[in-house]
């Protein structure tokens, strides 16, 4: 597509260098000589926290800049006065699609004590009917897990999960026909008595902890309380509460939502976090900036050079 526009640009009289835009194949090799080389000033990295902390200093150190999008724990509230059927939609499409491989992926679900019993057998329902499969089938919402090691982080986190007091559902690996190899693994939802352990943790697979509150106070500082800060949302009919979650004293990610969830279909806006989310933003429009060099010009179109400061300066 990018070629197809190029060309038609210089059709009609543009000039634009060959190999303007490129994409390379690789390992950590190609990262690191990207990240390393004096011809590139600016580096826009996708990844995870320990990824963004050996990327950082290293532009810093030849003064390059970074637009670093990192790990997300992202979580949402579901507050008294939330529309429950819409949430359970949001929340459940949030977590489990992608298979919980998306930095946008719902980590975290705080839910209020007056709708926690009506709400989440409502979710557990809908976890246990969710079609795991092929993704290439009609119908499949959650594919496979990357790789053995995603599954054996997954299995790691909720081991911890339980041994921290947890209730895990799901979580189990699924045997799919012709793909004996793949590693398929039925969305996990854990209920949580707090926020501990594993829950403070990104775990790149599809697990959900879900934790009871009382106080919407107690619960911004709990939502806030994890090192990242990508995306976030609350289910509310309540306007002071969703502009408070919106405001600087509620959420601490650079999206928020209202009775959404943390989808990542916000790409269309300024995308990206705060906090060891790594900070600098994609998309949105202002972005273009971060990838410009801001030039100061003076041009002067007289014959006379007036000084600063009133300064008088003759040479003959």
């Amino acid at each position: 597509m990018f070629d197809r526009a190029l060309a038609r640009f210089k059709q009609e009289g543009g000039i634009a260098p060959e190999g303007l835009a490129a994409v390379l194949f690789g390992g950590r090799d190609i990262g690191e000589a990207l990240v390393d080389h004096t011809k590139v000033p600016l580096v826009s990295a996708t990844g995870s926290t320990a990824m963004g902390d050996a990327v950082g200093p290293r532009l810093a150190k030849r003064f390059a800049r970074a637009i670093l999008e990192l790990g997300g724990n992202n979580a949402a509230i579901v507050t008294a006065t939330a529309d429950l059927d819409l949430t359970l939609r949001g929340v459940a499409f949030a977590a489990m699609g992608t298979a919980g491989q998306r930095c946008t992926t719902l980590r975290r679900l705080f839910v209020h004590e007056s709708v926690y019993d009506g709400f989440v057998p409502r979710l557990k329902r809908a976890y246990a009917s969710v079609t795991v499969g092929n993704p290439l089938v009609g119908g499949t919402l959650v594919g496979p897990l990357i790789d053995g090691a995603a599954y054996r982080a997954m299995q790691s986190a909720l081991e911890a999960a339980k041994a921290a007091g947890g209730q895990v559902h799901g979580g189990d690996r699924l045997a799919i026909e012709g793909a004996a190899d793949a590693y398929y693994v039925r969305p996990a939802l854990v209920e949580m008595m707090a926020q501990t352990g594993p829950v403070e943790h990104e775990t790149f697979a599809p697990i959900l902890y879900v934790i009871k509150y009382s106080d919407f106070d107690s619960v911004l500082d709990l939502h806030n309380a994890v090192r990242q800060g990508l995306s976030s949302a609350i289910f509310t009919n309540d306007l002071r509460e969703a502009e408070t979650f919106l405001s600087a004293r509620g959420s601490g990610c650079g999206i928020a939502n209202v009775n959404i969830g943390p989808s990542g279909a916000e790409i269309g806006g300024a995308f990206g976090g705060e906090k060891q989310t790594g900070g600098g933003r994609e998309s949105g429009s202002d972005t273009w900036k971060a990838y410009m060099r801001r030039a100061t010009n003076t041009i002067n179109y007289g014959r006379t050079l007036p000084l600063a400061q009133g300064v008088k300066f003759d040479v003959v």
